[in-house]
């Protein structure tokens, strides 16, 4: 950190007297903390051992920050304070020394602002604890924002002239945002008739599920239906379902079991409303195990006062009108492929759409994460042209060839004769992009000197030419991607630790193509035409052999490399018919695959074997999106136990 952004931090620090709590029990360390922040001019509330001594300390007055070691004093841990400092919205840091890579993982699950690694230097405390406080306003700033805005448009959707089954398709597309579900019901408890369904089919696509609906789907006549709901178990609380909770609703109601047994739910969420005295029910249902948080439901009980209004206004008005509730609905059999200019209807390219519709509206910093030629370009165009920016520049900058003599003059500018040859003064990018959005591609490549002052871009939002005189004030927004492992880069000392707090606000990670092989249809027909169009010739057929090899393939170079691979077996095609294709790598897989001998194992060999090649591709990752109980479809507690059963290590998998 040079000088002039330290004495920023230090006057930032003095001026709003922030309270720091720092929760540590080995007594030199803390002190040796407490030392270093009241020297930069932060107020120290104390320093506690344990768990409860936090929240002992907490109850009376809140502080700004904390600092939290991961090991402490009684059977509760630094990452079970977290949870609950997370829950009161409280920001903190992590203290750690050595931890093992499992604690660490369990650690950045509670989303800290930052990592502190003892032994910590005073230029580390103060970097990190800036960036945390600035983290930590802004997430603040946008939840309030988000609120706002969620109300404001629930709102735009009561006041609207839509029908019932017609505002509750808005409202969860509006929902879903921040409230992710594959399933959402709504109705009044007792009557089951009453209830309509929406079920998702792809990113903007539901389908509507009434009574009538899903009698067809299950079978049951709507009289039995009927008599299962009356004796089934009533939900009248606002509560998450996942765990034990689910389970044991699966057990208790009939109706409910059924519903989560159709559509294949792992976990869901309700929210209860009062409705002319009677209780009227909002349920979110997800095909993930554990994916709801006390946060959507903390949501959703500050919604319940303008929901109410949506269903007194929209559903009782509309019932009025029309007698009965009718499905007015007409959904399009011609599905769209995809969002904005992506293609894809798999799941995690869903949640990726889902990312870029939440944060595109907000000022956030964005860095996408993939390997190269995952399409991370296209994100960041997404969320460009659906932010309030999109009519301002996107200016995309790639930062693995910027030539180091010259990185100043392109990224900031400089003034005529500020170096030999500066014939004229010209703009630089970033003043190119004033009102708009900077794209930083391949971030990870930036030099360290680069990095430096590219960090005090960020921090003062000025700029200021080679050769000027004065700073040029800027108005931008940052979204910066990268393939490279940023922390593996910050450890390695390639990439400041700092500048990556800074841009790690809201992470949006793009698949590998391998990991949507469901995807790999649509993106080659859309590429067959795409490519026919531009050269005049006539779409041809993928034959199905080659199109088992597209689906069995790695794909190590993913998008990019499929198109290239389709464009080239269009030319090298004889017909309208594509009856062979050339994969780069394939022979050398296939030769690797000949070579493993077959083998007789026992079921628990094999189911071994299974849970350590799913483990693999996960990258040892067991709970959570994208983690092997979700692939394997059953609760992380069941595979946790089963690794342990089998006798499954880390070195297995890593």
């Amino acid at each position: 950190m040079n000088a002039v952004t330290k004495d920023v931090s230090i006057k930032e620090s003095l001026s709003t007297n922030k309270k720091i709590l720092i929760v540590e029990d080995q007594f030199i360390e803390a002190h040796d903390l407490q030392l270093i922040l009241e020297k930069a001019g932060y107020e120290v509330m104390g320093i506690m051992r344990s768990v409860a001594q936090a929240l002992e300390c907490i109850e009376k007055e809140i502080p700004d920050l904390v600092f939290l070691d991961i090991f402490l004093k009684g059977k509760e841990t630094g990452i079970d304070l977290a949870k609950i400092l997370k829950e009161r919205h409280i920001g903190f840091i992590y203290l750690s020394a050595n931890s093992s890579k499992s604690i660490l993982e369990e650690a950045k699950k509670t989303q800290p602002y930052g990592f502190i690694v003892k032994p910590f230097r005073a230029q580390d405390v103060l970097i990190t604890l800036d960036i945390a406080c600035y983290r930590h306003k802004h997430s603040i700033e946008n939840q309030l924002l988000e609120e706002k805005m969620l109300e404001k448009s629930i709102n735009e959707i009561t006041f609207s002239s839509l029908k019932w089954e017609q505002a509750l398709l808005q409202l969860g597309k509006t929902l879903q945002t921040y409230i992710p579900f594959d399933y959402m019901e709504t109705g009044f408890i007792n009557e089951l008739s009453s209830i309509v369904g929406m079920l998702r089919r792809n990113f903007d696509i539901y389908e509507m599920i009434n009574i009538d609906k899903f009698s067809k789907i299950t079978n049951f006549k709507k009289d039995e239906l009927i008599d299962l709901d009356s004796k089934s178990l009533k939900l009248e609380i606002a509560q998450i379902y996942q765990g034990e909770s689910f389970e044991k609703v699966s057990q208790d109601s009939v109706i409910k079991r059924l519903v989560l047994h159709t559509f294949g739910i792992k976990s869901f969420i309700v929210i209860p409303l009062t409705i002319e005295e009677k209780k009227f029910n909002f349920s979110f249902h997800s095909r993930h195990f554990e994916i709801f948080t006390d946060e959507h439901l903390r949501l959703l009980i500050k919604l319940q006062g303008v929901l109410t209004k949506f269903v007194g206004d929209m559903y009782i008005s509309d019932k009025k009108i029309n007698g009965k509730n009718k499905v007015v609905l007409n959904i399009s059999k011609n599905l769209p492929q995809g969002f904005e200019s992506m293609i894809g209807t798999s799941r995690k390219m869903i949640t990726v759409f889902d990312s870029i519709k939440k944060v595109a509206p907000f000022e956030t910093s964005v860095l996408i994460l993939g390997e190269s030629g995952t399409g991370k370009e296209k994100v960041a165009q997404s969320i460009h042209n659906l932010s309030s920016r999109k009519g301002k520049p996107l200016v995309i900058i790639n930062c693995s060839t910027i030539p180091e003599n010259l990185a100043e003059s392109l990224l900031f500018g400089h003034e005529k004769g500020a170096f030999t040859g500066a014939a004229d003064k010209r703009a630089g990018k970033f003043e190119m992009a004033d009102g708009g959005t900077v794209f930083l591609d391949e971030i990870g490549e930036m030099p360290i000197d680069l990095q430096v002052k590219l960090l005090r871009v960020l921090q003062e939002k000025e700029i200021e030419r080679l050769g000027g005189r004065f700073p040029i004030k800027i108005d931008v927004r940052i979204i910066a991607a990268t393939n490279r492992n940023l922390e593996e880069e910050v450890a390695a000392g390639r990439f400041r630790l700092d500048l990556y707090y800074r841009l790690y606000v809201f992470p949006i990670l793009v698949p590998a193509l391998r990991e949507r092989t469901e995807d790999i249809p649509i993106l080659a027909s859309h590429f067959i035409n795409l490519f026919s169009e531009k050269t005049g010739l006539k779409a041809p057929i993928l034959q199905e052999a080659v199109l088992h090899q597209l689906l069995s393939y790695e794909w190590p170079g993913n998008i990019r490399e499929l198109e290239h691979v389709i464009e080239r077996s269009i030319l090298m095609s004889d017909g309208n018919m594509i009856k062979e294709i050339q994969l780069p790598f394939a022979k050398k897989q296939e030769e690797g695959e000949k070579q493993e001998e077959f083998s007789i194992k026992t079921i628990h060999d094999n189911e071994r074997d299974y849970i350590i090649y799913i483990l693999k591709r996960c990258k040892g990752k067991v709970s959570g999106t994208g983690g092997a109980a979700e692939i394997l479809n059953i609760p992380s507690s069941t595979l946790n136990s089963k690794i342990k059963k089998l006798g499954i290590k880390h070195s297995h998998f890593s």
